[in-house]
């Protein structure tokens, strides 16, 4: 049998009509920038992560980036962040001539931990960026709460957690703004490159979308030095056909990892933890393994698909060898960068290819 890591064919065959029939109508209304789809999308997709405002965007590092700047940050500013992430969170700050600070994850979620945020903040820091890695919302009230304490901005890093909850609320309604990707492998993908921002706050979304749109609030109008980062029609039709299927598919992203949870019992397997009060969306079923590469070209032999996320650690590419981190000091990132390996987990994955995955894996020797 042979599992890939990920296939899109299934949901493509169950959306063909739905999709078909949103390029149709994009193309036969000729208009492809900020029209009726975008902005029928930008609401449906408001109310469905429980916020008011929602500003599409090219793609998820714009939205991270845009909704920094909508906030003020800029040079001499300070950003925390997770040392455990894709670098497109370092890079969105970077971005805004601010500095990232990396705090090391939970070993158990790999999502920040609140408990080592305090000791990075200083006279520098503006903003925390809790980052929901693979599906799982970060511990929110904590982090809040410090933010209030000394008093930050929170902007979430919502790439990877369409739907995901966190007692009860959704992620991306917690903090100051959020961002969002709708790259094609997300829980909720576009046929190409796509983002947004989503926000509670008016004044802020206004911002974000003038930053979004060369600066302007209305054309030939230019009140900040912005982008071109938009949200064009064709990938809003196609999000907005798909969004009304989010929660079956997230749904059934959750049956298979609870039967890896239940089934897989490789004692060197150390499974992902889920934090009560979280219902994870799974984008990533992550588990950690001391002879991760030996595992990995294991499972490869049997024809199945894995990947690495993220074998490189931040402070450890060469983009941010300024920053002075050497190696050993950021070591829960490091361990994980070591030990991570994801499995197969994507809609219409079959009971078959579950139990394949299952068994080779208690066959590891």
């Amino acid at each position: 049998m042979n599992v890939p890591f990920v296939s899109f064919l299934p949901m493509e065959r169950e959306l063909d009509e739905d999709l078909r029939t949103a390029f149709e109508r994009v193309y036969k209304r000729s208009w492809y920038i900020a029209g009726a789809e975008d902005k029928a999308f930008e609401e449906a997709f408001a109310e469905f992560c429980g916020v008011k405002y929602c500003v599409g965007t090219g793609n998820g590092l714009d939205a991270l980036m845009i909704a920094l700047k909508a906030l003020g940050i800029g040079s001499n500013d300070e950003v925390i962040v997770p040392s455990n992430t894709y670098i497109a969170t370092a890079l969105a700050v970077t971005y805004t001539c601010a500095t990232p600070v990396f705090v090391e994850p939970d070993i158990r979620t790999f999502n920040i931990d609140p408990q080592k945020i305090e000791e990075k903040i200083t006279e520098r820091t503006k903003a925390i960026i809790p980052v929901h890695l693979y599906g799982q919302v970060c511990d929110m009230d904590l982090i809040i709460k410090i933010a209030k304490k000394y008093n930050l901005y929170v902007v979430e890093d919502c790439a990877q957690a369409h739907g995901a909850v966190y007692k009860g609320q959704k992620a991306g309604s917690f903090g100051d703004i959020a961002g969002f990707s709708f790259y094609p492998g997300k829980n909720l993908g576009a046929l190409g490159d796509a983002g947004a921002v989503v926000t509670n706050n008016k004044e802020l979304a206004d911002k974000v979308r003038a930053l979004c749109n060369y600066g302007s609030d209305y054309k030939y109008h230019h009140i900040y030095k912005g982008h071109n980062s938009r949200l064009d029609e064709i990938q809003a039709a196609f999000l907005l056909a798909k969004l009304p299927y989010l929660d079956k598919m997230n749904m059934e992203r959750r049956r298979i990892a609870e039967r890896y949870q239940k089934e897989i019992v490789h004692p060197e397997i150390i499974l992902p933890y889920v934090t009560p009060n979280v219902v994870p969306v799974w984008h990533i079923f992550g588990i950690r393994c001391n002879r991760r590469d030996e595992l990995d070209q294991f499972l490869n032999k049997n024809n199945i698909g894995t990947n690495r996320h993220y074998p490189i650690p931040m402070h450890m590419q060469g983009c941010y060898k300024e920053l002075n981190i050497s190696t050993g000091q950021l070591p829960i990132a490091e361990e994980i960068s070591a030990t991570e390996l994801s499995l197969p987990l994507y809609y219409g994955m079959t009971d078959k290819e579950i139990d394949y995955v299952v068994k080779i894996l208690n066959c590891f020797k």
